[in-house]
């Protein structure tokens, strides 16, 4: 076991939340409005009696984007663990399926499929990751003669208080930072590099959020609003629903 210390993390961090912050703009700015209405609830935005277009643009766009977020984060925090995990037990992203860290402690190979919280699936899902660690558990006792092969579902934040699941650990928050780094603390440290240069790329990202808003609400008055300026909630509808080839 080796230490990792706070400037190492704050140093990766500040190099690697760049892509964050530019994967986020990048799919604001590639969005087009027609295909946020086709995966939206129509219904929805009718029953919380939104009657204006900037309104409903608005509502449908920030759906979309807290999606896309989490997303996006998710996958940095990812590559943080994975990062933080080879400085201190020399872990690696792994090649298995459904697997994204392997690595040895105490004698013990652990497999780990991150995800960012504790609610992460339903039980399809729950189901595959299942399958996926017993295909890896098959895999790793096959070619490396491996028998004390242990599995880990890793959850960036939250908590779960019955983490045995039976065939893996649910590990969440604070137990999965210092699982994978050996540092009770490791939660809470985090926190504050993750804000770097956060204040100039919102603001970078508002101005262009803006803009957005703005050109959907002018594009959705042409499609989806009359003369007298009130929505086509039908026409709404039947783009979103209508069973006819589009």
């Amino acid at each position: 076991m080796q230490s990792i210390t706070q400037q190492e993390i704050t140093d990766y961090v500040a190099a690697n939340i760049q892509v964050f912050h530019q994967k986020r703009l990048d799919s604001l700015q590639k969005l087009k409005l027609l295909n946020i209405v086709k995966r939206k609830n129509p219904y929805l935005f009718k029953a919380k009696d939104i009657n204006t277009a900037q309104d409903f643009v608005t509502f449908i766009l920030n759906a979309h984007l807290s999606s896309q977020e989490e997303t996006i984060f998710g996958g940095f925090l990812e590559e943080l663990a994975i990062f933080i995990c080879s400085q201190v037990y020399g872990g690696q992203k792994s090649a298995a399926e459904g697997i994204d860290l392997e690595f040895e402690k105490d004698s013990i190979r652990y497999i780990v499929s991150i995800k960012s919280g504790p609610n992460w699936g339903n039980s399809s899902q729950v189901a595959k990751l299942r399958d996926n660690f017993k295909k890896a558990k098959r895999i790793l006792g096959t070619n490396r003669s491996l028998t004390n092969v242990v599995a880990i579902n890793g959850c960036c934040y939250g908590k779960d208080q019955k983490p045995d699941k039976g065939d893996y650990l649910k590990l969440c928050g604070q137990k999965f930072w210092e699982f994978i780094s050996g540092d009770a603390n490791l939660y809470t440290d985090i926190i504050e590099p993750l804000g770097h240069q956060a204040k100039e790329k919102n603001e970078q990202f508002m101005r262009e959020y803006a803009k957005v808003v703005n050109k959907f609400t002018a594009e959705f008055i042409g499609k989806y609003c009359d003369a007298e300026g009130n929505m086509l909630w039908e026409e709404i509808v039947k783009f979103n629903s209508a069973d006819t080839i589009s």
